[in-house]
C-alpha cells in the first residue's frame, strides 16, 4: 500500500505507518526543520516543503496499488487548553478543508486524520460532524474513535482521536490495544539511558546499563550509542524547585517563597513542574520544556532522547532544528507504535 502524507510534520505517524508497511511516497510539511527531520529519517520518501493550500497536484506512480492518505492537521485550535481561539472563527480550524480538497485530487482507497480529542465536543462536535459528512459526500465511509497511547505500548497517557474511512464501504474497526492492564512504564523507557545533567549538550553517550525492559530493547535496536542527549538549561531557581518535587507530584510541592514571580501560582496547570513517576506511564508531552516536565529521579529537564522514547520513536531517529524546534517536533508527533496499530489494522482490511 502507498502511503501520502499531508500535514506530515517530524514523521511519527509515517514512522509507524512504515513499521506497518506502508510505502510512503510524498510527503507535504510547511516547517523545514520538520520538513528536514522527515526527510532524513524516511530517505525515500519525496518531501514537499508549502503550504498544503499550494499544492495543486500530486505525482506518484499507483501501480494498481491502494492508497491511503494520512495526516493530522493544525490541532491548537481544537484543544480544551486553548481559550482564546478554540471555535470556528479561527481559520486554521477549518485546514482540515485541505484534506478534503487533497482528497479530490488523489482519490486515495483509505484516508486516516489525526486530532486532539477535543475535535471531539468542540461547538457541540461540529467540527467532527462536518469532517465525517464531507468524507460521506465523497463516497467513504468514516468511523472515529478517542484512542490512548498507553494501551498501545506507548510509555504515555496520550489521548488522540482518529478519523478512518474507507472508499470500499468499510466501517473501520479500531485495535483495542494490548497494554491495557500493563502499560509501559516511565521506568521501563528510560532506565537505559545515560545520567544527564541540567543543560547537557552531549550528542553521543554510551547508555548507562544494558536494557531492563523489552520497551527498551525495542528502542535501542542493539545500538551502542545513544544520541541527542539535550537538555535545556534552567536557572538555579528552577533547579531549586525541582528539588522539592516527589515522583508523580507536581508545582504544589514547591515553598511558595520558590514561587514569588508567579503572580497566581495556585492556578498552575496540574502537569506544570511535574516530576514523572518511574511506575507509571508519562503525562503527555507536549511542548514538555514550557511545562517543566521534570526527570523521576534527576533535578532536571527531559533530553530530547528521552522525550522521544516515551513517544516511542526509535533511538535512530534523529531531529534536526534548534533544541527549541527538536522539543516541539516531538511533542507535536504522533506516538510510532500508536500510528502503527492503526495501519496495520487498514492492511488487514485492505
Amino acid at each position: 500500500m502507498i502511503g501520502i502524507e499531508i500535514f506530515a510534520g517530524a514523521g511519527g505517524m509515517a514512522t509507524g505507518a512504515s513499521q506497518a508497511g506502508i510505502d510512503i511516497r510524498l510527503a507535504v510539511e510547511n516547517n523545514p526543520y520538520a520538513a528536514q527531520t522527515y526527510l532524513a529519517n524516511h530517505k525515500d520518501t519525496t518531501v514537499i516543503i508549502d503550504e498544503i493550500q499550494n499544492i495543486k497536484e500530486f505525482n506518484f506512480e499507483r501501480k494498481n496499488q491502494q492508497v491511503v492518505l494520512f495526516g493530522g492537521p493544525p490541532c491548537q485550535g481544537y484543544s480544551y487548553s486553548n481559550r482564546k481561539t478554540r471555535s470556528n472563527k479561527n481559520p486554521k480550524n477549518w485546514l482540515f478543508k485541505e484534506f478534503i480538497r487533497s482528497i479530490n485530487l488523489i482519490n486515495p482507497d483509505w484516508i486516516v486524520i489525526e486530532n486532539v480529542p477535543g475535535l471531539k465536543k468542540m461547538e457541540n462536535g461540529f467540527f467532527l460532524k462536518t469532517i465525517c459528512k464531507d468524507l460521506q459526500d465523497l463516497g467513504y465511509t468514516p468511523n472515529a474513535k478517542i484512542l490512548n497511547a498507553s494501551n498501545f505500548g506507548v510509555p504515555q497517557n496520550r489521548e488522540r482521536i482518529f478519523i478512518v474511512a474507507s472508499k470500499y464501504g468499510i466501517a473501520f474497526e479500531f485495535p483495542t490495544g494490548n497494554y491495557i492492564e500493563s502499560p509501559v512504564t516511565v521506568g521501563d523507557a528510560l532506565s537505559d539511558l545515560p545520567k544527564l545533567i541540567n543543560g547537557s549538550k552531549e550528542n553521543k553517550l554510551k547508555y548507562k546499563s544494558r536494557a531492563k525492559s523489552d520497551y527498551a530493547k525495542e528502542m535501542r535496536q542493539k545500538k551502542r550509542i545513544v544520541t541527542q542527549n539535550f537538555v535545556s538549561k534552567n536557572s538555579h531557581v528552577v533547579v531549586e524547585r525541582y528539588k522539592h518535587i516527589q515522583q508523580g507530584n507536581n508545582w504544589k510541592e514547591i515553598p511558595s517563597s520558590l514561587m514569588m514571580n508567579y503572580k497566581d501560582h495556585s492556578r498552575c496547570h496540574s502537569n506544570i513542574y511535574r516530576r514523572l513517576s518511574e511506575s507509571e506511564p508519562s503525562v503527555i508531552i507536549t511542548n514538555y520544556r514550557k511545562s517543566m516536565l521534570i526527570h523521576p529521579t534527576e533535578d532536571r529537564g527531559l533530553s530530547v532522547r528521552e522525550a522521544a522514547r516515551l513517544q516511542s520513536f526509535p533511538d535512530d531517529y534523529q531531529f534536526y532544528g534548534s533544541l527549541d524546534q527538536k522539543q516541539q517536533q516531538v511533542g507535536n508527533a504522533v506516538p510510532p507504535l500508536l500510528a502503527k496499530a492503526i495501519f496495520e489494522q487498514i492492511l488487514e482490511l485492505k
